[in-house]
């Protein structure tokens, strides 16, 4: 395996390279490339690599612009000591986010996840498939709105379609993907860019926690102060009330009377 380390801080460098090698002993270990202008000039000559092992903040800037002025088509594992940026390195092409210092098990278990994810699209230019699938999952498609979703479970990836989906709540400063199978998934989303991101013929936000499906609404109670309790299918266990002031656009939306 071929391995490019772009790191700013020598020490951590080195220490990301033993570990690496700890863990694959026949690796390849290119770099460290310490600045993002450097990253660009050397990636734009398309060298092959099998993994890009991408600190956040570089000597001259963050590492994200990187993807800026370049193609990048290999997959990413980002290492940083701020988790503030966690969001914005799921919508590009990685497959994990290390928090420095790099943990030894979390390394090896990034490491692990990046072999499955290889091994399921084969041998034959496994990177670029790879980086289609994951570029797909996180971009809206053509109609501006989001079809599927790329969780992260444990050492795998699993694609989660619309169609899936009951609901998007938020609890205890998570925010949760609720599957119409009844399985709970955390995603790095707020519920506000959710909101922008989904179909609204097809989800509704009914309140500042819920954002739900229609095909996931069972029954709707009148409930006080003119606002209304929703009862959905799989049950999240939490009180689903659509707010006052959603109420009227709530019923035309379940009625089918949107554009």
């Amino acid at each position: 395996m071929k391995i490019l380390i772009v790191e700013d801080e020598e020490l951590a460098a080195e220490r990301l390279a033993q570990l690496i090698r700890e863990i694959e002993p026949d690796v390849e270990i290119f770099g460290p490339l310490d600045t993002v202008t450097t990253a660009v000039v050397h990636l734009n000559t398309k060298p092959m690599y099998d993994l890009i092992f991408l600190d956040i903040q570089l000597a001259d800037g963050k590492s994200f612009s990187i993807f800026d002025e370049c193609q990048v088509v290999t997959p990413v594992i980002f290492t940083t000591a701020y988790d503030e940026y966690a969001l914005q390195a799921f919508e590009l092409n990685s497959i994990d986010y290390l928090l420095k210092p790099v943990n030894r098990e979390k390394l090896k278990s990034s490491i692990e996840k990046f072999r499955k994810l290889k091994e399921y699209f084969g041998a034959e230019n496994p990177n670029d498939q790879l980086y289609e699938m994951i570029r797909n999952l996180k971009m809206p498609n053509s109609t501006g709105y989001k079809d599927r979703f790329l969780i992260s479970k444990g050492d795998s990836m699993i694609p989660v379609k619309v169609a899936e989906i009951a609901c998007f709540y938020a609890e205890d400063k998570e925010v949760f993907l609720l599957t119409h199978d009844n399985k709970r998934y955390i995603i790095p989303h707020s519920i506000e860019e959710l909101s922008a991101k989904l179909d609204p013929k097809l989800f509704f936000r009914v309140n500042r926690q819920f954002i739900l499906s229609a095909d996931a609404i069972r029954k709707v109670h009148n409930y006080f102060n003119f606002k209304l309790k929703v009862e959905i299918v799989p049950d999240p266990k939490i009180e689903i009330v659509v707010s006052r002031a959603k109420t009227t656009a709530f019923k035309a939306w379940m009625n089918g009377e949107i554009s």
